[in-house]
């Protein structure tokens, strides 16, 4: 019988992910020799090699590829009877990892966080704020129990719970208060402050006004809506952002908001987790802390992809 430990699953499944000793053993909180040791005796007792080492990185054998799906699929699987566990109790307890897209966490954060944790006292939350495909990517291995991101994310293997609707406000130099806001024809001429290339938030801006096909005359990118409303208010150009980071991106720069007129751009806020997931049931009853938490009525009452 072969003589394998959870821990050197962990391990392993961690250099596979990151095919670097360095960043394996910091995500697993050991040190680097400590790691290496760790594979190396994983390696003899299945009697073959796993990696080839090199300076720089490491790379799966063919053998140690096929083993490492096959290590994800049970560290999946032993996490999620942890779940099963969890879900069999009145209580909703344990850890909770949440991820968000950078254009929600900092609006939205602090108060699902507050609410949580005055109603789930035992709930260990860990949150992960990245761009949509990278949390997809990790939701989908095992490494989040839900995300909140704009939908639809259309992917098969996850349930899409839709929270609420929220527009986008057109943001403007302090000097042009008052003035008539911009159809989204005008926008395509106007200097036009974006996010740079992967937030979702872009791509629907850009259809809004119509600019998939054709490239704006001008257009800048930035990493943050902080960033764009400052840039606004240097009077560089315009933007979009979504409402409910009005309040805090605007509260320190001199611009003008307005709504656009009907149809008023918007995006469909919703919560996506594993079909599989045995938290599915504790999951929908956080969906409502989140739209308890934004100040909003359920956008649609069922689940999407179920």
């Amino acid at each position: 019988m072969i003589n394998l430990t959870l821990r050197q699953l962990r391990y392993f499944d961690a250099l596979a992910r990151h095919g670097h000793f360095g960043r394996a053993a910091e995500a697993c909180s050991i040190s680097q020799p400590a790691l290496s040791m760790q594979i190396k005796e994983l390696e003899e007792a299945l009697g073959g090699l796993l990696l080839e080492r090199s300076a720089r990185q490491v790379a799966l054998t063919r053998f140690g590829e096929e083993l490492a799906q096959r290590v994800h699929d049970i560290l999946r699987s032993i996490d999620e009877l942890g779940d099963f566990a969890r879900a069999s109790q009145d209580r909703f307890a344990g850890r909770l990892r949440i991820g968000m897209i950078p254009t929600i966490a900092p609006y939205l954060l602090p108060k699902i966080t507050k609410n949580l944790t005055r109603m789930h006292p035992e709930l260990d939350i860990r949150v992960r704020e990245t761009m949509t495909p990278r949390l997809i990517q990790e939701l989908v291995e095992g490494r989040l129990d839900t995300a909140i991101v704009a939908l639809p994310v259309s992917e098969p293997s996850l349930t899409e719970v839709a929270l609420f609707d929220e527009k986008f406000l057109l943001v403007r130099p302090g000097a042009d208060e008052g003035t008539p806001v911009p159809s989204r024809e005008m926008m395509r001429e106007m200097r036009l402050l974006l996010l740079e290339e992967g937030h979702c938030f872009r791509d629907q801006a850009l259809s809004f006004c119509n600019m998939q096909s054709a490239p704006p005359r001008e257009m800048l990118d930035a990493n943050s809506l902080s960033t764009l409303v400052q840039m606004v208010s240097a009077g560089i150009g315009v933007t979009l952002i979504p409402e409910m980071a009005v309040p805090v991106e605007t509260r320190s720069a001199s611009v003008s908001v307005a709504r656009f007129r009907d149809p008023e751009p918007s995006r469909t806020i919703g919560m996506v987790w594993r079909k599989t997931s045995p938290l599915a049931r504790q999951l929908l009853q956080i969906s409502e802390v989140v739209c308890l938490s934004a100040g909003k009525e359920r956008a649609r009452p069922s689940a999407r992809n179920q």
